[in-house]
Formats: structure tokens, sequence, C-alpha cells
């Protein structure tokens, strides 16, 4: 049995996380055991089912710049310890190279790059990304992606043009999405939604996923249906702010903060619309988990076209009208016929159970070419 231990902030309910446990939990575990380099102290919702399926959780002192050598020698004492990891995953942005740059100090063979974004958030900590992005090609041994337009942000145009990268679509637990007339009833009756036009949307409060354009957008297509509801799941550091613009709208009736749940696949079913106007993303898995539950769905066009590969998918522009986006909720929200997609999610590559033994067959390969 192999361990291949992954970088990531905390193990918590969102996109690059659950994507990791839906892989981890269809993994033979006694060939592929995964563990976790947490850089936040913060539990995460799924500590204790890791620790269940045999998963180790570690605590790195955390991606300060101020803490980079408490950093390095955390990693040190740590791969001294565990000579066993040959393999070492980075998804922490461009942070990642932290656990990459250690890595290599420390001699690990295979040091794996994961791009799942296309962008960099513009904050006060931009240009100390912008430095890590640039140092990760030193660091990083094979490249991993979720989508084209992610490789060719972090890895360049010519590493894309080369095929030099491997493809890990952003798969998951088909049956638990596929539509379902009965949990859909239940769920709208358990929250009086049984006669209302619901747009969903899933994704962390944090300014990428761009809940203030879409408060705003629902606020005037609310005008036009009163009928209409919001409803957003999951949390983060801008959800409290949000409360407080809903409140002052006088929407909170119309609005529901769900926050961050384990049954975000009963969810799908009580959405007749899946709205994500984010400002980027690599390659959604929420927009995966949408289109299972065949959903219409419209997307940002700064979200890559591959996420869309449902007739029912459309892409606007954030530069277009609001009246654009309206007129697209209006035509779409009223296409209430649902079906089973198992298929063309299967097709697309998307299906756990294929794709988690695939991903595994390579780790077993890479694994023995650190020994040869």
């Amino acid at each position: 049995m192999i361990r291949i231990l992954h970088s990531v902030s905390n193990m918590d309910r969102a996109g690059i996380e659950t994507m990791l446990m839906n892989y981890y939990r269809h993994m033979d575990h006694d060939k592929v055991q995964f563990d976790f380099l947490c850089n936040k102290k913060k539990p995460g919702a799924y500590d204790e089912e890791i620790k269940q399926l045999g998963g180790e959780i570690y605590r790195t002192p955390g991606l300060n710049p101020l803490k980079f050598l408490e950093y390095l020698k955390y990693m040190k004492e740590l791969l001294e310890k565990h000579p066993e990891y040959k393999v070492i995953e980075a998804h922490n942005g461009a942070f990642g190279v932290y656990a990459l740059h250690a890595a290599k100090k420390n001699r690990v063979p295979v040091r794996i790059y994961h791009a799942h974004g296309a962008s960099i958030t513009v904050d006060l900590k931009m240009p100390l990304k912008l430095f890590c992005k640039s140092r990760l090609k030193n660091n990083m041994t094979h490249h991993f992606t979720c989508g084209k337009a992610a490789a060719e942000f972090y890895f360049g145009k010519c590493i894309v043009d080369k095929n030099d990268y491997e493809l890990i679509p952003n798969a998951i637990e088909i049956e638990r999405f596929i539509f379902n007339s009965q949990i859909r009833e239940e769920m709208r009756i358990k929250y009086n939604l049984t006669d209302k036009h619901v747009i969903g949307h899933v994704g962390r409060f944090m300014t990428q996923k761009n809940h203030e354009f879409l408060i705003k957008l629902f606020t005037e297509y609310h005008k036009l249906d009163n009928k209409a509801v919001l409803v957003l799941l999951g949390d983060g550091e801008l959800m409290e702010g949000m409360k407080e613009k809903v409140m002052q709208l006088g929407l909170q009736d119309n609005v529901l903060f769900v926050g961050n749940v384990s049954n975000v696949n009963e969810w799908y079913q009580a959405f007749d619309l899946f709205v994500l106007p984010s400002i980027w993303e690599g390659l959604p898995v929420v927009g995966v988990e949408a289109q299972a539950a065949d959903l219409p769905c419209i997307f940002s066009d700064s979200i890559t076209k591959e996420i869309g590969f449902s007739e029912k998918a459309s892409f606007i522009s954030l530069n277009a009208s609001l009246d654009e986006w309206i007129k697209e909720i209006s035509e779409k929200i009223v296409l209430t016929e649902r079906k089973n997609q198992e298929e063309l999610i299967t097709h697309n590559h998307y299906n756990i159970k294929k794709e988690a033994v695939v991903l595994q067959e390579r780790y077993i390969e890479l694994y023995g070419e650190c020994n040869r």
C-alpha cells in the first residue's frame, strides 16, 4: 500500500476538498491511501471520515511568509519521520509552492502540482501569490489539472501545447446527484418552496464567487417574478456582509442562506435553476453536480467552456447588462422537465467510479517509478 500526501487548506466542504474526498472514497485502500497536509488549524468537516478511512491529518505552521522557515523545519521533520512519502500533491493555488519546495529540499521524487483555478484573486496578497506562482515550475515534477484553462494559467501555453499535463476530472458520485422527483418534493415541502421558482447557487462566500453581483441580479429579477427565491449554499468570510445586504434590500424572506451542509445533493433537486457568476474558476465541481441533476445552468463567461457539456448550460459575460441575465433566467427557469443524466456524466469523464480507478493506477505507476 502506498501513501499520497496532499497539501490543502483544511479538509472542509469546498470544491477542491470535495473533489479529493470523492476520489479518496473510491480508492482501494489496500493499494492507495491519502493523507492530508492541512495549512489551517481549523478542523475540517471531513476530518473524522478521513480518519475512519485510514488517513492521517498533519497541521503545518501555516503558509504565512513570516513562518516560512518554521514551515520548512516542520516539513523536514515530517518527511524524515515518514520516508514512505514518495508522492506529494499540492492543491493550494500559488501557495502550493511551499509544499513542493519543502518536498524538493527533502528529496521527495514525485512532486505534483494540481491546478484548480484559472486566475488569482486581486487582494493584498497578490504580489506574494504572483511570486510563488513564478517559483512553481522549478519545484514541481508533474502537472495535474482539472481543465485546460487552469493548465494554461499555471503551467503556461507551451506545456499545454506539448500536452505535457494530466487531466484529472472533477468527478462525482453520480447516483447522489441524478434527478430524484421524490427528494425534490420532500425538500420543497420542508423549506416552503412548493410554489416558488428556486434559483440555486453553491459556493464559498469569497470575492471570486461574486455573490454581490448575484444578489444584485436577483433583486432585479424578483421585481418581475415575486415567486422567485434565491438559495445560497456555503459559508465564508463574506457571508455576514451578504446577509446584511439582503436585509437592507428587504429580501430576507426571499433569500435563503443555507450554510455549509452535507446534503448539497438534495438541494440540487429542489432548485429550478443553477447560477454561477464567478469572476474566475478552474473547472467548478458544482457545475458538474448541477448538470448531473439535469438543472438548467447559467455560468459567467469567465468560467471555462469545458464545464458546459449539457444542452441546458449557457454562458453570459459579466459585462453584459442585467437585462440579458434576467432574460436568460426567465427562459431557463421554466425548463422544468428533468431526466436521468448518468450517461452524459459518464461520457464526459465525471463518473467517480471509473475515474478513481484511472487515478489510482496512475499513483501506483508514479510510485513504482521512484523505486527504479
